[in-house]
């Protein structure tokens, strides 16, 4: 991007020579796509030496209102500090931004060598010896991020199942459309919830394929915190076997690259406790449903033309598919 065609350019390089010793400048600044509810932005620090290879992660125009499920950025960039802390492998926050450093809300790192999409993941050479040892490696992180203490955490939502069952039947209700394979996975859910006095810990949110950087020696960073909350730590390794975020390995349940039974035995391993595997499915089936109720809702933004992409009236049409995944998880063929 050339130089003073972009308005954060300035300033952010002010931030960055103010704040991360021994810097002289930026270059490179672009942003990159993905990320629908941030902005990421990829640029270097200019030193003495070699460059400092960084991202901005930005709210949206510099600026996001309040969400009843999001964090905001500072929130994620401390959430990040104690995951790393903990022995999660997570990129360094650099900095966090302040009103008066003219950039928005947002939050430098280390930008992280690495491949994010899930289908190269899964297909391409380059991760072959990697993805034998992906599940495992999962679980011994979730096992780590599940041991941060709670008297260390900022401010966030507590979501225990309830909740959760509440919020995406209040959001499947507002939508207007019957899927009868919704109403029954609701029941379903009701009648299996985990049972009181489930210990809570912190929970990622949004643990999968996709928001893991994969290296050929495995995981490298765990991203993309914005829907952590506090909630039963069975959650996200239920999530992360979603059949949506296995991309066509349906016979690989743990992100299309591993079995349960790895990641289970890594997370025992690393002194995550037992792993309950009927809480596992439980919120495996209230993934399939939380992914088919978004994609109506993608399908709503487009008829009403808040957002006419290709995209959103293409992931809409999979709702479909997660009442196929709902009907396996629920009424499995011997």
């Amino acid at each position: 991007m050339a130089g003073g065609s972009n308005p954060i350019e300035a300033p952010l390089a002010e931030v960055v020579k103010t704040h991360i010793k021994g810097t002289t400048g930026i270059s490179g600044l672009k942003r990159l796509s993905g990320g629908a509810s941030q902005e990421t932005w990829s640029f270097d620090a200019t030193t003495a030496s070699e460059p400092v290879p960084l991202i901005l992660r930005r709210a949206p125009g510099g600026a996001r209102p309040p969400s009843e499920t999001a964090v905001g950025l500072a929130t994620e960039a401390k959430l990040i500090e104690l995951a790393g802390a903990a022995g999660v492998p997570v990129p360094t926050v650099r900095y966090v931004l302040a009103k008066e450093d003219d950039v928005g809300d947002g939050f430098i790192m280390n930008r992280i060598a690495g491949e994010t999409i899930a289908r190269k993941i899964l297909r391409d050479d380059e991760f072959a010896n990697a993805r034998p040892k992906l599940a495992r490696q999962c679980g011994e992180i979730l096992a780590k991020l599940h041991s941060i203490d709670r008297a260390t955490l900022p401010p966030l939502r507590i979501s225990p199942a309830e909740s959760e069952i509440a919020q995406y039947r209040n959001i499947y209700k507002a939508h207007g459309h019957p899927h009868p394979v919704f109403e029954l996975t609701l029941r379903w859910l009701t009648d299996n919830m985990p049972p009181p006095g489930t210990a809570h810990t912190l929970v990622h949110g949004d643990f999968r394929n996709g928001n893991l950087m994969i290296g050929p020696d495995g995981v490298r960073a765990v991203l993309d915190w914005e829907i952590a909350h506090v909630g039963d730590p069975m959650e996200d390794l239920g999530w992360i076997c979603v059949n949506s975020w296995r991309f066509g390995n349906i016979d690989q349940p743990v992100g299309g690259f591993g079995t349960r039974e790895d990641m289970f035995d890594g997370y025992e391993a690393a002194g995550g406790g037992r792993v309950d595997p009927d809480r596992v499915k439980f919120w495996e089936v209230l993934g399939t449903l939380k992914w088919g109720i978004m994609c109506t809702i993608m399908v709503t933004a487009f008829k009403t033309g808040a957002d006419r992409s290709v995209e959103r009236a293409t992931i809409g049409r999979r709702s479909s598919e997660t009442e196929i995944d709902l009907l396996r998880l629920l009424a499995p063929l011997a």
